[in-house]
């Protein structure tokens, strides 16, 4: 079932203040906009160093809480925005944020 254009329904790992628990909520995310990949983590997911930081030290601040944490993993595209080329719905692929807003999409295909 193609999610092109709709609203997804799932669930994430939330943060809502420094070194609090994680709430695992559901939450509906927005189609995705131009240059936007939605990716179904449904192989794995995975917390990046900062991450960990913010779930161990009540004094390290991210700018907006709440925040949605797992970004890193490896799964399926769900559904691309306009001007995405490069990148199918279906496709395999592993995802890593690295500095700042770097991006690095790897093909499993």
């Amino acid at each position: 079932m193609s999610t092109t254009g709709k609203v997804i329904r799932c669930r994430a790992a939330i943060l809502w203040k420094p070194a609090g628990p994680f709430s695992i909520e559901k939450v509906e995310v927005a189609p995705p906009k131009a240059k936007e990949v939605h990716i179904k983590f449904i192989m794995a997911t995975g917390l990046c160093g900062t991450e960990m930081k913010m779930l161990k030290d009540k004094t390290l601040h991210h700018h907006h809480y709440p925040i949605m944490v797992g970004h890193e993993g490896a799964g399926i595209v769900e559904s691309v925005g306009e001007g995405v080329s490069t990148v199918k719905t279906g496709m395999n692929w592993h995802l890593q944020l690295g500095n700042s807003s770097d991006l690095e999409l790897t093909s499993g295909n």
